[in-house]
């Protein structure tokens, strides 16, 4: 990859940040008002015909998108993702944007920690303590016994855990799946998972609630398609430590939009969980890069 494919990749990371970080602003306004398993289902409807059309675009036939060798676990990540952003939008709801994505930032963290027993793969030293430090963040954050903690942080906490664990069951299937038949079954099989628990709970909207819907919808095709543009133009390993960028817009529509309040402890934990994902990140690149 040449240095202008990396800064681009960097760009698009940042925008497809603060894009999600809009959504998540629509996906608490809503399901403030509706049942998120309503809001989550409408969202993966379109998310379905999205992922269908990329399908068919680049892999000729929806038939051969599909194709997999493993579809139970292709069907067990998709099921997890759905279960993640229902928790994780329940958390913003009780919990407000900012400590939930807080909280939520140790994901790349719990990746690493689960790479070895899930993956088979090495986690040195450095990675390891990069991973204490980044739980003493947590811990900041959290404040477990004192006052200031909310039994609300453990949805964003559950999340956390299963972000994670759908990432490296992607990572896994992906050893033997095309990038494109995992997007696909992420789509169809969310969907119609969603579509099952969904239903019962689907009622009439206000005009301005379907249009901010819509609004919704359209962030997240083009949040999903930012975020494949930023991976086919540069290396992962380059831009992923952007994402975490989507705390800060995040926080600022939590606190601008919603009143929400950012505590010393949620900015100094955040902090020390950011700097010790990042670390890790670029730790995890240097490893691949000496593999190869």
């Amino acid at each position: 990859m040449t240095e202008q494919n990396t800064r681009q990749g960097i760009m698009l990371m940042i925008v497809t940040t603060f894009v999600f970080g809009i959504q998540d602003g629509l996906s608490r306004h809503l399901a403030e008002v509706y049942d998120v398993r309503m809001v989550v289902m409408i969202r993966y409807w379109v998310f379905a015909l999205f992922a269908l059309a990329m399908a068919w675009r680049q892999a000729g036939s929806i038939r051969a998108a599909f194709r997999t060798s493993q579809p139970i676990l292709q069907a067990l990540r998709a099921l997890i993702l759905i279960a993640e952003i229902c928790v994780m939008i329940v958390g913003f709801v009780r919990l407000g944007l900012v400590e939930s994505h807080a909280i939520f930032a140790c994901y790349p963290l719990l990746v690493a920690a689960l790479s070895g027993p899930i993956l088979g793969e090495k986690v040195g030293w450095r990675r390891w303590a990069a991973i204490g430090v980044g739980f003493v963040g947590v811990m900041v954050i959290l404040q477990p016994g004192s006052s200031v903690f909310s039994i609300n942080m453990l949805w964003a906490a559950a999340a956390s855990l299963m972000f994670a664990v759908y990432g490296l069951l992607t990572r896994y299937v992906g050893r033997k799946d095309r990038a494109i038949t995992s997007f696909v079954w992420t789509g169809v099989v969310g969907a119609a998972g969603m579509t099952v628990v969904g239903l019962p709970y689907l009622a009439p909207m206000t005009a301005l609630d379907s249009l901010l819907m819509g609004v919704l919808c359209m962030t997240a095709l083009t949040g999903h398609y930012l975020l494949i543009r930023a991976y086919e133009v540069a290396e992962a390993s380059a831009v992923q430590p952007f994402a975490y960028l989507q705390l800060p817009f995040a926080s600022i529509i939590g606190i601008m939009v919603f009143g929400d309040i950012l505590r010393w402890n949620v900015a100094v934990g955040a902090a020390i969980v950011v700097s010790a994902g990042v670390f890790t990140l670029l730790r995890e690149r240097l490893a691949r890069q000496r593999r190869h």
